[in-house]
């Protein structure tokens, strides 16, 4: 990826955008990911809003996935973009298992089919990705990664991790990441130069997240949290922050979308300090659903305890939400510090930060959600960049 003509992204205008669909070879692209809908998620999101984008640029894109339950075969989504769900295994956490071999005779099928000439894989924790890397060298195609997470180098799992990282990409065309310390993190863990490694920030379709004030209580405070609810999201986190501010503030309501191992904590939390009616768990959501939630709240709430890029506050801003999330990873970079509150992640600190956009809720003392979202809409979109 590279900025269309060698212009600034934000000084981009649409008909640069136009001229550069028409003057540049149009490719037939392989996304690959074992994440990718029905499963929901950032980098979920984030392949099928990209491949849509090249779609309207005129490129040919097709996605390869593994199946999910009983959706195997072949899949048609919107303006034709063309799905394959391979019948491979899944090994743990909805990635497959990493042999090389197994998978090799039908991508090779597949990029042979579509006269693929660019495989582009994403996240670290796909085996199909660094399968999909390794096959389409051998076949001759160019090759891009897009790394969406963080990874630590002392314990066992980052260890092993980083070994088949470095063993990837170290034939692959290019590499992309979402944050600059995303790109500090990976060179180091795949030992890249880091000449071939560009930042591009995960983009939001702002026409799809705006604000809607009427469907805010405006007798209660809402707080929205939605995310995956495992321990790297810092669910243990949020569990010790709602019996707190529930006690002190008594029109504080909490409303949490998500699913995952970590929602027992959060039962236990509300059975515990009986809160049925200010805790809403609203369990797995579409994506088509995500908005319609986010448009209820006030204040949106990432409990994130490592993250690369958070598209989930970018959501909540272009909602018109007041953001409050924890200073870790990338998050920083994502937004200026006009539109977030950033705490570090802890108990204390979160309530702290929580409690000062709480009183500027009480005393009207924030900007308007329509001037919210008017400042995301400044943010990088997936139209501005090109292979």
């Amino acid at each position: 990826f590279k900025p269309i003509g060698g212009a600034s992204i934000k000084s981009i205008r649409p008909e640069q955008v136009e001229a550069t669909r028409k003057c540049h070879t149009n490719h037939n692209i392989c996304m690959v990911s074992d994440f990718f809908y029905p499963n929901m998620g950032g980098v979920e999101s984030h392949i099928y809003q990209l491949s849509q984008c090249l779609i309207s640029m005129g490129h040919k894109v097709v996605i390869v996935t593994h199946a999910y339950g009983r959706r195997k075969g072949i899949r048609y989504l919107t303006n034709g973009l063309k799905v394959y769900y391979l019948p491979l295994q899944v090994m743990y956490n909805q990635s497959t298992a990493t042999t090389c071999f197994h998978s090799m005779p039908l991508l090779r099928c597949v990029f042979v089919r579509e006269r693929i000439t660019i495989v582009h894989s994403h996240s670290s924790f796909s085996a199909m990705g660094h399968d999909a890397l390794f096959h389409a060298k051998t076949l001759g195609l160019n090759t891009v990664f897009t790394d969406h997470s963080l990874f630590g180098f002392a314990d066992v799992s980052s260890v092993l991790t980083n070994k088949l990282l470095t063993i990837s990409l170290c034939d692959t065309n290019h590499i992309v990441c979402v944050s600059y310390t995303s790109k500090e993190n990976t060179v180091l863990r795949a030992a890249l130069n880091p000449e071939i490694v560009s930042v591009i920030p995960n983009a939001v379709a702002s026409t799809e997240f705006t604000p809607d004030p009427s469907q805010r209580q405006n007798d209660k405070i809402t707080i929205v949290v939605i995310s995956r609810l495992v321990y790297r999201k810092g669910i243990d986190l949020l569990g010790g922050i709602i019996p707190d501010l529930c006690h002190k503030y008594p029109e504080l309501h909490f409303l949490i979308g998500g699913e995952g191992p970590k929602r027992i904590v959060l039962e236990e939390v509300r059975e515990k300090y009986q809160l049925h009616d200010r805790v809403r768990l609203l369990g797995a959501l579409e994506h088509k659903d995500v908005r319609g939630v986010l448009v209820q709240g006030h204040i949106f709430l990432n409990t994130s305890l490592t993250e690369a890029f958070c598209m989930a506050i970018v959501e909540g801003a272009s909602c018109g939400l007041q953001v409050v999330s924890t200073r870790v990873g990338g998050i920083p970079e994502v937004l200026p510090e006009d539109l977030i509150t950033l705490c570090e992640p802890t108990v204390s600190s979160l309530c702290a930060g929580l409690e000062s956009v709480i009183a500027q809720q009480r005393s009207g003392a924030v900007p308007s959600p329509a001037s919210l979202t008017n400042s995301t809409k400044t943010k990088e979109g997936y139209t501005r960049v090109r292979y």
